[in-house]
């Protein structure tokens, strides 16, 4: 088989993922899928054809729908979880969040690439890998669906673990004759994990190109090497899957499916009400009785006579209800991708709407964030897991603990913050020694009212500077808020010593 031989869910799942490319790409995209996605009708030329297309409009809520959930999850800034960055690896890590990819890239910016992915395709792949030239760190790469070409899972030691991943690379070089011509060479990188005499693994990488004409046969391996670690080969291959609900290698559904598949019936129906429109929206002068030489013309200053006894001119005027049905058609495809996830597509309503009715009416996308976000932030965190690992000491990424490196994407989606009583019973909380004052600055940090990227530290200190000063001129202890009824000289709180 050739190296670029592809998996069977990958041949099932390819066209889904084009299709889904040109919608969220927008009209153009659509439009040069041509016949694809709007059938040529019967006996129709090609430039019939054409401006039937043409005609067509195509509105796109399915990108209006990915760009709306990618705003709800990236509303707040991930939450990160890393190690102090005076530490070795913890410098390690802080020099790999404000560039992931060699290339400038933060951490914040390959989250939301990552996540716009398993919104669109429901699929994305990240290598980590380690620049041994220069800077001596480890950077990752991402890979989109359409370029994990293969994979193979298999049961080593007591567990699944891939062996296999075949991953689809373009290399783009000036071209030997002309500097200026950009010259595209596909190649496949091939990350394997061989199983070794002694019961051990080890991981291999592969670089197999194609220069010949034929794009099956050609394949000839050009490269193999094996990465090192402390200088030991490594036990698995460093390769994450992001999906929306999991990070197994199984391809998963999109989460807009079913959207994309309505706005392209939309689309369709838009075509024919305007192809419909073209046809009978302007009305039609005729005449009977008239000299067929007569070159007649329409407007204020013409007139047209006949002697011709009887003649009789009008005009040819669309009647019926037959146009109404495209437009019932099409506010029903718009309803229904309001109801598949889009409901800022809805029409405002008329009617007052509490918060609560809107949260509840909203919970069903929620939930369907909710899960994309969980499983995105675990496999974001497996790729910050490899990349502390390839920089401390531990056998297995495994053995590193979510206590060490985590990143979680926002789950709350309202924007609706604390009340009044909700702050009341979080202050009071602390007080009474329930909370310490580090889970009371995060509550109120989730709940808005305190801005993203103040520290602890940071707000403790603003806390005390804006204590009013007591009889012997000194403040208050750090971030103690006096009782009712109470000084502040006199307020203490069990909570007042916690971190």
């Amino acid at each position: 088989m050739p190296a670029n031989s592809t998996h069977h869910d990958y041949d099932a799942n390819l066209a889904t993922w084009l299709r889904a490319r040109d919608v969220i790409a927008g009209e153009d995209a659509v439009k040069l899928g041509g016949i694809k996605y709007l059938p040529r009708l019967d006996s129709q030329s090609e430039n019939e054809y054409l401006g039937y297309k043409s005609r067509a409009c195509f509105f796109n809520a399915t990108s209006r729908t990915a760009d709306g959930f990618l705003g709800l999850l990236f509303r707040r800034d991930p939450e990160v979880k890393l190690p102090d960055r005076h530490a070795g690896v913890g410098g390690a890590l802080r020099v790999f969040t404000d560039d992931v990819d060699l290339m400038g890239t933060s951490l914040f910016t390959f989250c939301k690439g990552v996540v716009g992915e398993v919104l669109a395709l429901g699929r994305c792949g990240t290598l980590i890998d380690w620049q041994a030239d220069g800077e001596s760190r480890a950077y990752v790469v991402r890979y989109a669906a359409e370029d994990i070409l293969n994979w193979q899972t298999q049961r080593i030691n007591g567990r699944n673990v891939v062996t296999m991943i075949a991953l689809r690379e373009q290399i783009e070089c000036p071209d030997v004759l002309d500097p200026f011509v950009l010259k595209i060479t596909e190649t496949v990188r091939v990350l394997k994990l061989e199983q070794l005499a002694d019961g051990s693994t080890r991981y291999v990488v592969e670089i197999w190109s194609n220069n010949s004409a034929d794009k099956k046969s050609g394949w000839t391996l050009t490269e193999t090497r094996v990465p090192l670690r402390l200088g030991k080969p490594l036990p698995l291959i460093p390769f994450v899957f992001h999906g929306p609900r999991n990070a197994l290698p199984n391809v998963d559904k999109m989460p807009l499916a079913d959207i994309i598949c309505v706005n392209l019936d939309h689309y369709r129906l838009d075509a024919d009400y305007k192809h419909g429109l073209h046809f009978t929206a302007l009305p039609t002068a005729w005449v009977a009785g008239f000299d067929k030489k007569d070159d007649l013309h329409i407007g204020s200053s013409t007139a047209w006579v006949s002697d011709t006894v009887g003649a009789v001119a009008g005009f040819l005027e669309f009647k019926g209800h037959g146009l109404s049905t495209f437009e019932n058609a099409q506010s029903r495809d718009e309803r229904l991708m309001a109801v598949l996830g889009s409901r800022m597509l809805e029409d405002t309503k008329r009617v007052g709407e509490t918060a609560d009715a809107i949260e509840l009416r909203q919970a069903g996308e929620n939930s369907i964030l909710m899960t994309l976000a969980l499983s995105v932030s675990d496999s974001i965190s497996q790729v910050l897991r490899w990349v502390y690992w390839w920089n401390s000491t531990e056998q297995y990424p495994e053995d590193i603990s979510e206590s060490l490196v985590l990143l979680q994407i926002n789950t709350d989606f309202t924007a609706k913050g604390l009340t009044s009583l909700e702050l009341t019973a979080i202050v009071s909380a602390w007080q009474a020694g329930a909370i310490s004052q580090a889970t009371m600055f995060d509550l109120f940090r989730k709940g808005e009212v305190l801005p993203t990227g103040r520290t602890d530290a940071e707000e403790k200190n603003l806390v005390q500077a804006g204590q009013p000063k007591n009889q012997n001129g000194q403040q208050n202890p750090t971030g103690v808020f006096p009782k009712a009824g109470t000084t502040p000289a006199a307020t203490t709180s069990p909570a007042a010593t916690t971190n």
